[in-house]
């Protein structure tokens, strides 16, 4: 499926606020409700809106401690990445896991209580023989930005002209 320009300005209108009707997102979009609501709903079944979510303003809920977590694996083979994945993805404190190039094989995002709880939480991670050679725990101190989205139409434009950061 491509993607015109309406259904970009679609996207980034519904990540902005996935709670706008259908007649708001329309109007955003200059488009009748009907033809909106019929491309939100091929973007939906194409895989492009994943879904839609609160995001929580979590220290009016509970104290809480970020933890960044650089990790290393003993052995660098599919089946020690697919067992390292899978342990991950049992622990509801880690909350984001990307593999990455360049030094570690992985950096984590976990939300826990305090400090004794995120060493918990890791501890069960090694204990599980997730096949950690070593890990680096940085605390985060401050919330600098959040999430405010994919920059969808600079992506685009910046592969259109070939601008990209290389």
């Amino acid at each position: 499926m491509k993607l015109d320009a309406l259904d970009l300005k679609i996207l980034a209108a519904l990540q902005r606020d996935g709670r706008m009707t259908k007649l708001r997102l329309a109007e955003a979009v200059n488009l009748s409700p009907s033809a909106c609501f019929e491309r939100v709903k091929r973007l939906e079944a194409g895989g492009y809106i994943r879904g839609y979510h609160a995001r929580l303003d979590l220290a009016r809920i509970v104290r809480s401690t970020v933890v960044l977590v650089e990790v290393r694996l003993k052995s660098h083979d599919s089946a020690s990445f697919e067992r390292f994945e899978q342990a991950v993805r049992t622990v509801p404190e880690i909350v984001d896991c990307w593999a990455v190039g360049g030094g570690p094989d992985y950096m984590l995002r976990a939300v826990c209580r305090d400090i004794e709880h995120y060493q918990s939480v890791i501890d069960g991670v090694l204990a599980a023989g997730a096949g950690i050679e070593k890990y680096f725990t940085y605390v985060v101190t401050k919330h600098v930005k959040s999430d405010a989205g994919y920059p969808i139409h600079a992506l685009m434009e910046a592969g259109k002209t070939g601008s990209g950061a290389d």
